[in-house]
C-alpha cells in the first residue's frame, strides 16, 4: 500500500460520532455531549478519557446540530470595502482582520465577508447577511454614507463598527485625536513650528484626526497657513505625491510633512527624491499607522503606530457578546491607544 493511499484514507475516514466515542470509553451519550460542550458535572477522570477519546477518533462538532440547538449559525460576516481595492493586501486593515478572525476562531465562529455580488447576483449588504445567516457583522473601511450600509445598521443584525460612531451601535475607535496630538507634541519637540498635514477623505478618522491637529498646534502656539492642509486618499501614495509637490512648490515650505498613512508616505518619498530632497536632511516626514514596511525602509519612518491587534480581538468580543447575551449587551464606544514611533525621518532644529 502506497504511502500517497494511506494519507488520502486516514483524511477520508468517517466522522466520528458522540455514540462511537460513548462506546470507547464505556459512558453514556448523555456524559459525552456534557464534556465536549464544557460542562463541568463530570469527573475530571471521565472527561479527561472523553476528550482524549474524541481526538483519537478525529470527532468534530456538528455544525448543523449545534446551530439548531442555539439558533445560531455561528456566521460572522466583515463588511470591508477598500475605496483604493487594496483588499486584504492593505496592511493596516489586514491585520484588524487577521485579530478580528482568531478571535471569532477561539469562540467557534466562521467569517464571511459581506459584498454586493454573488455568483453575479446583485444584491444588497443586507441580504447577502440574511443569505449567509449571519449572527452579527462587523463594518470597517466602507463609506458609511452608503444607503445600504444604513439598510444594514438599521437591520436590528447585532453590528460593531470600526472607526465610526453610529449612535446605538457598538464601535471599536483607534483613538486618533490623541495620536495626532502625539506626532505634533514630538515635531514641536523637535523644533518644527512650519508642519504641513496632507490628510485623508472626509472620514470620521480623518475629521478626528484634523481636530487632533488643529487642537495641539492652537495649544503649542504654532500657526497652519491654509497651504499646509492638502487633501489626499488614503492609501494613495500617487495622491500624496502630487501633494508634497504642491507643498514643496510653496514659498515657505514646510519644515515637516505629516502624511494620512505610511503607505502613503511613499509616493511623497519619491517625490522627495524627484526634487532632490532628503528625508529628514532636507525637509522631515511622518507617517500614520506604524505598519511593518514603516519600521523596515531606511531611514526607519516616524509615526504613529496603531493597535490594530487589539482593534480587531475587542471588535469580535463586542460582537460576540451582543450575539450570545442580547439582553445584557448594550451600544459601547471602546477607544484604543496608539504608540508613536519616533523613527529616524525628523530632524532637530
Amino acid at each position: 500500500m502506497s504511502v500517497k493511499y494511506t494519507l488520502w484514507k486516514s483524511r477520508c475516514r468517517p466522522i466520528a460520532t458522540l455514540k462511537q466515542i460513548a462506546q470507547q470509553c464505556g459512558v453514556s451519550t448523555a456524559t459525552v455531549s456534557k464534556v465536549l460542550n464544557g460542562y463541568s458535572d463530570v469527573g475530571q477522570q471521565t472527561a479527561r478519557a472523553v476528550r482524549e477519546a474524541a481526538a483519537e477518533l478525529g470527532y468534530v462538532p456538528n455544525a448543523m446540530a449545534r446551530a439548531l440547538k442555539t439558533n445560531r449559525t455561528y456566521n460572522i460576516g466583515v463588511l470591508f470595502i477598500d475605496p483604493m481595492r487594496s483588499g486584504l493586501s492593505h496592511e493596516y486593515f489586514s491585520h484588524i482582520l487577521e485579530s478580528l478572525k482568531t478571535q471569532a476562531e477561539q469562540k467557534r465562529y466562521d467569517i464571511t465577508f459581506i459584498s454586493r455580488n454573488i455568483g453575479g447576483r446583485s444584491m444588497s449588504y443586507l441580504e447577502h447577511c440574511r443569505y449567509r445567516g449571519c449572527d452579527g457583522v462587523v463594518i470597517a473601511s466602507v463609506d458609511f454614507t452608503d444607503p445600504q450600509v444604513l439598510a444594514l445598521a438599521d437591520s436590528g443584525i447585532p453590528i460593531v463598527t470600526v472607526d465610526h460612531i453610529f449612535g446605538n451601535i457598538s464601535s471599536v475607535l483607534s483613538d486618533n485625536v490623541s495620536g495626532m496630538r502625539d506626532l505634533v507634541r514630538y515635531l514641536h519637540g523637535r523644533g518644527h513650528r512650519r508642519i504641513a498635514y496632507i490628510h485623508g477623505e472626509d472620514t470620521d478618522v480623518t475629521r478626528r484626526r484634523l481636530a487632533g491637529f488643529h487642537r495641539t498646534c492652537r495649544s503649542l502656539g504654532v500657526s497652519v497657513p491654509a497651504g499646509y492642509l492638502v487633501p489626499a486618499r488614503y492609501h494613495d501614495p500617487e495622491g500624496s505625491s502630487a501633494a508634497t509637490r504642491r507643498l514643496l512648490e510653496l514659498d515657505d515650505r514646510p519644515t515637516c510633512i505629516l502624511y494620512p498613512d505610511d503607505f502613503s508616505y511613499l509616493g511623497g518619498l519619491s517625490e522627495l527624491e524627484r526634487a532632490g530632497l532628503r528625508a529628514p536632511q532636507d525637509i522631515s516626514a511622518a507617517g500614520y499607522d506604524g505598519i511593518p514596511l514603516s519600521q523596515n525602509i531606511r531611514p526607519r519612518l516616524t509615526t504613529l503606530k496603531q493597535d490594530a491587534e487589539t482593534i480587531g480581538r475587542t471588535a469580535a468580543t463586542l460582537l460576540i457578546r451582543a450575539i450570545e447575551e442580547p439582553e445584557t449587551a448594550f451600544p459601547e464606544q471602546i477607544v484604543i491607544a496608539g504608540q508613536l514611533l519616533p523613527g529616524e525621518t525628523v530632524a532637530a532644529l
